[in-house]
């Protein structure tokens, strides 16, 4: 199972979940370990992302991975509320998965919306 560190001790994730403002929520999960964990975090990885492909309100997901050999990925998921990624975070199938995970593993998982910034990005 990976250790879990959140992102902004000050709200962490399942503070997040409780939000209910509205609107679609981007999960930005932060995943480092070890390099020789690489190869099972990918496995135990497209295993739990099989599951959330599957729950309501899934819109999509990517994995990246840092560059040079980094041992640092980041999954950039797409849902449609927070109430959704709530419900699939706490589903049974996807909890048992986390224990697929190699020991190394720290996922710092964190919940966004996007910003309209005026001449630079849109909302």
């Amino acid at each position: 199972m990976p250790k879990f560190i959140d992102l902004d001790p000050h709200v962490p994730l399942m503070q997040q979940v409780q939000d209910r403002s509205g609107g679609p929520v981007i999960l930005m999960n932060i995943f480092t370990m070890d390099a020789p964990d690489v190869e099972p975090f990918l496995a135990a990885w497209s295993a739990d992302a099989a599951i959330m492909k599957r729950q309501p309100g899934f819109i999509s997901t990517q994995l990246h991975r840092g560059i040079a050999g980094s041992c640092v990925f980041v999954n950039y998921a797409v849902w449609e509320s927070t109430e959704h990624f709530g419900r699939a975070f706490a589903n049974p199938e996807f909890q048992a998965k986390l224990a697929d995970y190699p020991a190394s593993a720290v996922a710092s998982p964190h919940l966004l919306r996007k910003l309209a910034i005026p001449g630079v990005c849109v909302g």
